[in-house]
């Protein structure tokens, strides 16, 4: 959250009045250039935009993984690792911008296309800006950092007591061209995973997602193909695409952390959607989507294993479908809140997206549903340094019972810059089901919010859990290649409610704990790296009075 003194502002108001006297739209002398590198003032955007400037020059400065400017990082092994490295090319960096050279300027498409930029894995960082203003023309600069983006090697991860690890050989910038290849092989908690990965989301050059995987695990496979012209814009008026999938694995059911029940899921899905938009309008955008979508799942017993609990039951939906989705455009982007280091992208205004689907046996399903899903993400700013979010998803359905697999969540974040290296962070989720489907069990644990305990290891049918953590980043950047942090939490959390499988519930549960983080600056392999030491303060007496964990999330 950036702010200008008073003085600034009049000081930027007179200069820009200045080179306006001096004929800045209409002759092309050494003060019409305003030159923003050489410390002349550019007019403001709105300004400019009155004006009705048009962009000029587009210049693309595409940094390597490495700066060898910084005394730092003018090392043999860093230079070593530049020349290797491809860097993206500059094409695929100007596809992306939303804006090109003789357009109108727009400070709001600058704003969204470094948006864009930055939600790359490849870049670290991207930044747009103005630097020059002549004839009625802005130039400007995009600037953009690579990351090391093949990744091969070993992973670990160690939560709730479980650990995991894997192997992968995962390239995410092709020759530069932003498409991502990957073989891995990991042994998960639930299955051993042996997998192939391809995503393009400039398919020839055009703004096309081409997206699919193909695993052989040791408990079946999964095949999911997607074809898809997005949305991938704010100003987008139309997207069109589909996807199919296929799932054969089984599904286990947990009871205090351990596995109670499994059995055999197969499933088959199709979608394809069409929507329509007519584009941004005084700050907001709306647009309608048609479908089609199949939904077929079949569950059997799996003879040999563990077979404590009940057998879901067979579905097979098959629904045309109606949504509508409302955007407001209004982020803000920020610093050391869930990254260390990076520039973060917060949506500050309003998102809201609904779907409406009617599944018939004339069309070929086993039964007359509703089918439903809705989800609604909000932020706003409570004080220069305040910010809180919301963000809530519903999904379910209605037949002739009644409603049957509701599900319902809800998330709200808190962040208090308290300076430049400390932050305040606070966090309240909420779960509800109704009539849940069985596979799909709402579960409490050392993987998804109380890090002091197992995971998985409390289950109902609704939860609550809060978690207050006093947050620090610091300066050290140890070897140029990650950056470190750290944390200090406390944990609460419980579940409510049945739980087909019977699990004990001991109540309220909670931890305290500290971790350590490293941002990964680097590599496009995962963004923070957790190392926390938990300590539960409830439970049964034969519970670990410390969990050790290790994992890499997206955020702190």
């Amino acid at each position: 959250m950036h702010h200008h003194s008073s003085a600034d502002r009049w000081a930027q108001r007179v200069a820009t009045v200045l080179m306006c006297v001096a004929g800045v739209a209409t002759a092309a002398t050494p003060v019409d250039q305003a030159n923003s590198d050489a410390g002349f003032v550019l007019p403001t955007d709105a300004e400019l935009e009155r004006l009705g400037a048009r962009f000029g020059t587009i210049e693309i400065d595409n940094q390597d993984v490495f700066d060898e400017h910084d005394q730092h990082e003018n090392h043999a092994l860093f230079r070593l690792s530049n020349r290797l490295h491809i860097e993206t090319r500059p094409e695929l960096i100007e596809q992306q911008l939303l804006f090109k050279s003789d357009d109108r300027f727009s400070r709001q498409l600058i704003d969204e296309s470094a948006r864009i930029l930055r939600a790359n894995r490849y870049f670290y960082n991207a930044d747009i800006v103005p630097v020059r203003y002549v004839d009625g023309r802005v130039d400007v600069r995009v600037t953009t950092r690579d990351v090391w983006s093949l990744n091969p090697g070993l992973s670990f991860s160690r939560r709730g007591g479980r650990s995991t690890y894997g192997i992968e050989f995962e390239e995410l910038n092709l020759l530069g061209q932003g498409v991502s290849v990957g073989v891995h092989h990991k042994s998960g908690i639930d299955r051993d995973v042996r997998g192939v990965d391809f995503v393009d989301r400039h398919l020839l050059g055009q703004r096309i997602e081409l997206a699919a995987n193909y695993e052989s695990n040791s408990d079946g496979d999964v095949q999911h193909l997607s074809l898809q012209r997005p949305f991938y814009a704010l100003d987008t008026r139309f997207a069109i695409g589909g996807s199919v999938e296929r799932v054969d694995r089984v599904d286990p059911l947990y009871a205090l952390g351990e596995i109670d029940s499994q059995f055999r899921e197969r499933s088959n899905a199709l979608n394809l959607f069409g929507g329509w938009s007519s584009g941004l309008r005084d700050g907001w955008v709306r647009r309608w989507l048609v479908g089609y979508a199949l939904d077929r799942r079949e569950f059997d017993a799996l003879p040999g294993a563990v077979e404590n609990g009940p057998l879901p039951e067979n579905r097979d939906l098959s629904y045309p479908w109606i949504g509508v989705e409302i955007v407001q455009d209004e982020f803000s982007s920020l610093h050391n809140h869930d990254q260390i280091g990076r520039t973060e992208d917060f949506l500050l205004g309003t998102r809201f997206a609904a779907k409406l689907g009617y599944s018939s046996a004339g069309l070929g399903a086993d039964r007359d549903s509703l089918i439903y899903q809705a989800s609604f993400d909000h932020g706003m700013t409570l004080s220069p340094q305040t910010m809180f979010t919301l963000s809530s998803t519903l999904d379910g359905r209605w037949d002739e019972r009644g409603a049957r697999g509701l599900w319902f969540d809800s998330s709200a974040r808190y962040y208090h810059q308290q300076g430049e290296q400390w932050l305040l962070f606070a966090s309240l989720d909420a779960n509800y089901t109704h009539a849940p489907d069985i596979e799909r069990q709402l579960l409490l644990g050392g993987d998804n919010g109380l890090r002091g305990y197992p995971l998985r290891y409390q289950a109902g049918d609704a939860s609550a859990r809060f978690t207050v953590e006093e947050r620090f980043f610091s300066d050290w950047y140890p070897f140029r290649l990650f950056r470190v942090g750290g944390a200090a939490f406390f944990d609460a959390g419980r579940t409510f409610g049945h739980d087909p499988l019977g699990t004990p519930n001991f109540g309220l549960l909670k931890d305290v704990g500290v971790g350590l983080r490293l941002g990964n600056s680097r590599s496009g392999n995962g963004s923070v790296i957790h190392v926390d030491l938990a300590f539960p303060l409830d439970g049964p007496s034969d519970l670990k009075g410390m969990q050790f964990l290790i994992e890499t999330r997206k955020a702190f």
